[in-house]
């Protein structure tokens, strides 16, 4: 039987007293991530263009408040089709990868 390894670090400790053996908690906490990356992948590259809100809305044909809520780290509702025109309007594509996910959400059910 393997011992766990002691930890002083606050982040592992509640992780593994939170996430590790509970796979609902862990994949909320993966999609939560993926959330807060799409979101601040739109905010960067709108900034590298050096565009408002606003001005991004109007090349990709929706509002301001739209692209406001793209750019929330707590959104849910990103689609393929709004990055894809996203993407257009700023001269870039969309990509989607399919990976394994980290050791500790691989987790039994």
């Amino acid at each position: 039987m393997s011992k766990k390894t002691p930890t002083t670090d606050a982040v592992k400790i509640l992780h593994r007293r939170y996430y590790d053996k509970i796979r609902a908690r862990a994949l909320d906490l993966e999609t939560a991530r993926l959330n807060a990356a799409i979101a601040r992948e739109i905010y960067t590259l709108r900034k590298k263009a050096r565009l408002t809100q606003e001005q991004l809305a109007r090349l990709v044909g929706t509002t301001g408040s739209v692209i406001s809520r793209l750019e929330d780290d707590d959104y849910e509702g990103h689609s393929l089709k709004m990055l894809q025109r996203i993407c257009a309007a700023m001269n870039c594509r969309v990509e989607v990868r399919f990976r394994p996910m980290k050791s500790r959400v691989r987790l039994a059910s």
